[in-house]
């Protein structure tokens, strides 16, 4: 009986009702590793089976009571992983029948038996009661971890629930914290651009126009969220380099400047990108102020950059800055209105912006964007110093705090020209009169008319 251990030992009951039968198997299996077993009695061999996980059953097949048939079938019903063999000394068909049909039975022996053949039988069997008996083990193991692996997965899903629940509220206390940063940053935005509107007057204040103007493009060219929101914050602030300036050249044309105070000009986008790169959400606003005075054929500055090197944010921004500041009065020593001033974005296509863009924007403008401050048809903008005697106000001229200094149809003299001059000058304001053109004709070729001045977008 190899391949088995102490411990695999099989469970053998032998149940007859003759004394003399059990001994004799006694004898004949004692040198068998087999845990055995006997029982006198049909109800005697139940008993033992209640308390004994019993692997093969050897029975009689004619006792008092209780006949060996009706026990292995009472067995097959309760125990069936249990082999059950008949013994019998007066093989009768219905009997044979009943064993086979009810009991299942795994062997016939008949009495006299041979001892060669009851152990090879029983050897046999043995080895198919230890196979049966493993795969019940294994069924048993494989049932016990497959509750234990449900219970690891209902904790674990447990656990991802209790993560996932974590993790979420983890992400909303980012976002909300996210939100509350980018508000802070949008917040300092406004501040940074309220310092210089507080020192320009509201027709000198070109941020908001100049953010709507990109804003519109970038949406209209499909440019990503985050892309508009840097591009947006860097209209807000292309004027912050020039928070150092003195009121003087807040208010001069940037056409105007000579030597150092065009140094001074050439070096506030740089100054503005100083400014904010210490704030990281603003770092790539910051870049694209630097650049937006570049030029598309490599004379702007600071970098000198040409073509597609420029950004395409600070070229964009470039386009947006001069068509909004030429209609205020802040590159040439005039206003220009919105046709003359998208012909200027026209005509130096190629030279200062990028010809593509440029297309794009005056079409984008000419379809969507509305006239800053247009003039009436015969109506020409002039600083003081272009104002002569005879000259006919066609708008009410007022200081930055509304202060009414001329009025409409006013006819002007050198006199109140003069005072306007002085009054510009202590109240540190610039100011624009609308001009009758008719009238500025009459009082000679030194008056200004729509044409006078060259675009210094090609100078700036």
């Amino acid at each position: 009986m190899s391949g088995f251990t102490v411990n695999d030992q099989i469970c053998v009951l032998i149940v007859d009702d003759e004394v003399n039968v059990i001994n004799a198997f006694k004898r004949m299996l004692r040198e068998e590793p087999y845990q055995l077993l006997t029982a006198q009695s049909g109800a005697d061999a139940l008993a033992l089976m209640e308390t004994n996980e019993v692997d093969m059953l050897v029975s009689d097949a004619r006792m008092p009571h209780m006949d060996g048939a009706t026990l292995l079938a009472k067995v097959q019903k309760r125990w069936p992983r249990c082999l059950r063999i008949l013994l019998t000394g007066y093989p009768e068909m219905d009997a044979l029948i009943k064993s086979i049909n009810e009991g299942h039975l795994y062997r016939f022996l008949q009495k006299p038996w041979d001892d060669d053949e009851v152990r090879l039988v029983l050897r046999q069997a043995s080895r198919l009661a230890f196979a049966e008996r493993e795969r019940a083990r294994l069924t048993r193991l494989i049932q016990a971890r497959n509750r234990k692996l449900s219970e690891l997965n209902q904790q674990l899903e447990l656990s991802v629930v209790k993560r996932t629940n974590a993790l979420r509220k983890a992400i909303q206390l980012r976002d909300k914290a996210y939100k509350k940063l980018e508000k802070s940053y949008l917040n300092s935005t406004e501040v940074f651009a309220a310092l210089i509107n507080q020192r320009l007057p509201k027709s000198r204040q070109t941020n908001d126009k100049v953010s709507a103007l990109v804003k519109a493009y970038a949406e209209e060219a499909g440019w990503d969220a985050p892309r508009i929101n840097d591009m947006t914050m860097a209209a807000a602030l292309y004027n912050l380099g020039k928070v150092t300036w003195t009121d003087e050249h807040l208010m001069t044309p940037s056409d105007t400047f000579r030597g150092k105070d065009r140094d001074k000009y050439r070096d506030y986008p740089e100054l503005g990108e100083s400014l904010l790169m210490s704030l990281e959400p603003l770092q790539r606003a910051a870049i694209i102020i630097r650049h937006h005075q570049e030029r598309w054929d490599g004379r702007g500055f600071p970098g000198q950059l040409e073509g597609r090197a420029i950004p395409e944010e600070s070229r964009l921004l470039k386009l947006a800055v001069d068509y909004i500041e030429l209609q205020r009065g802040m590159i040439l020593d005039r206003m220009m209105n919105r046709d003359d001033a998208l012909e200027s974005l026209a005509i130096y296509a190629e030279r200062v912006y990028d010809p593509d863009m440029s297309a794009r924007f005056i079409e984008m403008v000419h379809d969507k964007a509305p006239d800053l401050e247009p003039l009436p048809e015969g109506v020409i903008s002039c600083r003081l110093k272009q104002l002569k005697a005879g000259m006919l106000v066609k708008r009410n001229l007022l200081t930055d705090t509304g202060f009414l200094l001329v009025n409409e149809g006013t006819t002007l003299t050198p006199a109140m020209i003069e005072k306007l001059m002085v009054f510009e000058r202590t109240r540190k304001e610039q100011y624009q009169v609308h001009i009758d053109v008719s009238s500025a004709d009459k009082v000679g070729p030194d008056a200004p008319d729509k044409e006078q001045g060259e675009s210094s977008a090609e100078a700036s």
